[in-house]
């Protein structure tokens, strides 16, 4: 088997931490002041966690 090439792993786990920080502030900014109505505050904080999951799959996915 081919070996992945070491800047698409890096590329792979940067991208991973750069969603997992944008899914935490939007976690973190919808949940302290969007109380208003509680569609939109179940919408993005699933969006939120979602992004939060994907990210973590990327940084610790290995290729092999």
């Amino acid at each position: 088997m081919a070996e992945a090439p070491t800047g698409l792993t890096i590329a792979e786990k940067f991208f991973g931490l750069l969603i997992i920080i944008l899914g935490a502030i939007i976690f973190y900014v919808t949940a302290s002041t969007n109380f208003n109505s509680v569609i939109n505050l179940f919408i993005f904080l699933v969006a939120g966690s979602a992004l939060i999951g994907l990210g973590v799959i990327l940084v610790l996915s290995r290729t092999e």
